[in-house]
């Protein structure tokens, strides 16, 4: 058994000379309001959520991007909203948010 029900990976990525990366879209804070509503759910730690960064994910022009493990689900988000939907449907309940999928 996995010591995590879910491990969500966040790319905060910053690449030089105005290429395409997750920075662009804020997703250095966007990563930290989704470790901070994980503790607010009561997600956050064994046997729950654990929200991570990750360096490049190499799904640049589809940013700002996460993906969900085990299953592997990758989402595209663009705010706040976003992630709060992310969080209760997929990371509490267990589906799939199929509009943020990609």
């Amino acid at each position: 058994m996995s010591y995590y029900r879910y491990h969500v990976f966040f790319c905060t990525n910053q690449r030089d000379g105005g290429l395409e990366c997750c920075q662009n879209f804020d997703a250095q804070n966007l990563r930290d309001y989704a470790k901070k509503q994980s503790k607010v759910l009561g997600l956050a730690g064994k046997d729950g959520v654990r929200i991570n960064t990750a360096g490049c994910l190499d799904r640049c022009s589809e940013g700002p991007v996460m993906v969900v493990y085990p299953e592997g689900t990758w989402y595209s988000y663009m705010d706040q909203e976003d992630i709060d939907e992310i969080m209760v449907k997929h990371l509490q309940n267990g589906e799939i948010v199929e509009r943020l999928k990609i």
